[in-house]
């Protein structure tokens, strides 16, 4: 079997690396069977020693002058039949014949060169899919960190252009060492099908060309290249393909674009609460705008799926999907209260954790308990640190840039921000469990 799978491997099956040598004449009728296949494998150079004349051609024992017929485990070589015979120094040894130990590397011969296939055909398509795929992204996604830079910048222009020159070209040079990154991967894996199709030709070469005695003084070599292939590791994910998008977050850009678009909009959304939404513990007023807190649950509402029916919560019945958003809450009067967004599979039932705002992955908010402020997600408080109590929050979404922002609207300061790519339908969304909240307009 070992000799088959050898010869299917020198003479061009799946793994052989050129043309197939040349074989010997075919053999005379008495040498047939599995004999003669097998003495039809050998060179005619160097035909097997089972069919050597007794020239004295064949390597012999220095010892006892016997053909070297037999291997040694222990001593790992060649003997003959008087080592491993009575009074021989190998009698006590595992021995057995050369030809099994010459079939048994040349079988692992075999398997080598089959995983050094298959690692060339991982890598081929790694190169092939997902290094031109990072490529792409990387130019994608710069191009996208562009639109978001000029597009800010274009807003305050006259204050920033320094600011503007500055992130444009960390921009480029992210972009740069993304793109290198990527052709340093590239560079470096096509090296290494390169070194691993010189081993493979190697090992190909040496399970074709050496008789059974060379294959075995080689086993050293075959050892190095097998072990020089198995130093070469197969690709894995890097965040270094990869264009980093922190690169256009400035603290200056942020607040003067907050600071910017507040005074372009010269106003604010009109949010008005989605009365089907709104908790039982909570009031809402004619104009569908303050939200009070009641501690007695209220039994006038009618149950519904839009209902909040634990958690003083309620919707906005505005929604977006797109576009620039802004809009303000008043939240002097209460010490307890949460404003943000929220899509719309935030779910509305029971009094676990799931409903509470912030504590879930459908939820973004900012939210005041006594003294302490946190922004709030996926049940992750990030604390903030405030020097005084703010009277307004104002809200601004950009959905465009995957940007939600809190700030004080008096002071213009910018309170915390979070990135991340909102899948619409967005509400505002509020909450509170003390006194009143009010959307302002």
């Amino acid at each position: 079997m070992g000799r088959s799978r050898a010869r299917a491997l020198g003479r061009g099956g799946p793994w052989a690396l050129g043309p197939s040598p040349a074989l010997p004449p075919p053999l005379p009728p008495e040498t047939g069977g599995a004999a003669g296949v097998a003495a039809g494998v050998m060179s005619q150079k160097e035909p097997d020693l089972e069919l050597l004349p007794p020239a004295g051609s064949a390597p012999r024992c220095p010892e006892h002058a016997q053909e070297l017929k037999w291997f040694c485990s222990a001593e790992r070589r060649l003997v003959c039949a008087g080592c491993r015979g009575p009074g021989g120094r190998c009698r006590e040894h595992h021995v057995r014949r050369a030809e099994e130990r010459a079939e048994e590397l040349r079988n692992k011969i075999v398997d080598q060169c089959e995983k050094l296939q298959l690692q060339s055909a991982g890598i081929t398509k790694y190169m092939a899919e997902v290094l031109p795929r990072k490529n792409q992204n990387t130019a994608t996604m710069a191009s996208g960190a562009r639109e978001v830079v000029i597009q800010r910048l274009g807003l305050v222009r006259n204050v920033c252009e320094s600011e503007e020159q500055r992130l444009l070209e960390q921009v480029h040079a992210e972009e740069e060492r993304a793109h290198q990154s990527i052709l340093t991967q590239r560079s470096h894996w096509t090296e290494a099908l390169q070194k691993l199709g010189t081993i493979r030709t190697k090992l190909v070469d040496m399970l074709t060309d050496l008789d059974d005695h060379s294959l075995i003084q080689s086993e050293r070599e075959i050892f190095e290249r097998t072990e020089e292939a198995e130093g070469i590791l197969d690709p894995q994910e890097s965040e270094k393909l990869n264009f980093n998008q922190k690169c256009v977050r400035s603290p200056l850009l942020t607040q003067l674009w907050a600071s910017a678009v507040l005074c372009c909009l010269s106003g604010t959304e009109d949010i008005r609460v989605d009365e089907r939404t709104i908790s039982p513990f909570l009031q809402l007023s004619e104009d569908r705008k303050t939200l009070t807190f009641n501690p007695k649950k209220s039994k006038g509402y009618a149950d519904s799926p839009e209902r909040f029916d634990h958690w003083p919560n309620a919707l906005a019945s505005t929604s977006f999907q797109s576009g620039l958003h802004a809009w303000m809450v008043h939240v002097e009067n209460s010490c307890a209260y949460k404003v943000g967004v929220s899509s719309s599979q935030l779910p509305r039932k029971g009094a676990g954790s799931d409903t509470r705002l912030g504590h879930n992955a459908f939820s973004w908010v900012f939210s005041r308990y006594d003294q302490e402020f946190r922004f709030l997600h996926c049940g992750q408080p990030q604390p903030l640190a405030l020097l005084r109590c703010p009277d307004r929050i104002g809200v601004l979404l950009d959905l465009a840039a995957g940007e939600l922002l809190f700030y004080e609207p008096t002071s213009g300061t910018l309170l915390c921000s979070y990135h991340t790519q909102f899948e619409g339908p967005i509400f505002p969304v509020f909450a509170v469990a003390d006194q009143n909240i009010s959307i302002v307009q």
